[in-house]
C-alpha cells in the first residue's frame, strides 16, 4: 500500500499563497469514484503486498536462491504494515458510523 504523499505542488509561503488558491483548478468529476475509488486501490495494493509476501516466504522455503531471508522479511514487515494502517482506517470508518445513527436528530 503506496501512502506517500504527493508533494509536487510548490511549497506554501505567505506572500504568494492568494495566488495559487486562485490558481488551484476547481474539483471535477476526474477523480473517477473518489473514496471508495481510493479505498478499494488501497484494500487491493494490501492484498498484492501480502500476496508477495506470501510467495517469497515459499521461496525461502524452498530454499531458492534467488530470494533471500531479507528481502522476504522487509515484504513481511511491509504487508504487516499495510494491513495494520487499512484495519486502523476500517475501525475509524466504523466508529464514525456508529457516531452518526447514534446521532439524536
Amino acid at each position: 500500500m503506496d501512502l506517500r504523499i504527493n508533494t509536487s505542488t510548490f511549497p506554501i509561503s505567505g506572500t504568494d499563497l492568494p495566488r495559487r488558491v486562485a490558481a488551484t483548478p476547481t474539483p471535477t468529476r476526474e477523480l473517477d469514484g473518489g473514496f471508495s475509488h481510493a479505498l478499494k486501490g488501497a484494500l487491493q495494493s494490501v492484498s498484492a503486498a501480502q500476496d508477495h509476501s506470501s510467495n517469497l516466504q515459499r521461496e525461502v522455503q524452498l530454499e531458492n536462491p534467488a530470494v533471500s531471508l531479507e528481502e522476504t522479511m522487509v515484504a513481511i514487515q511491509k504487508a504487516q504494515i499495510g494491513f495494520q494502517a487499512s484495519l486502523h482506517v476500517r475501525n475509524r470508518l466504523v466508529q464514525a458510523y456508529t457516531d452518526v445513527m447514534n446521532m439524536q436528530v
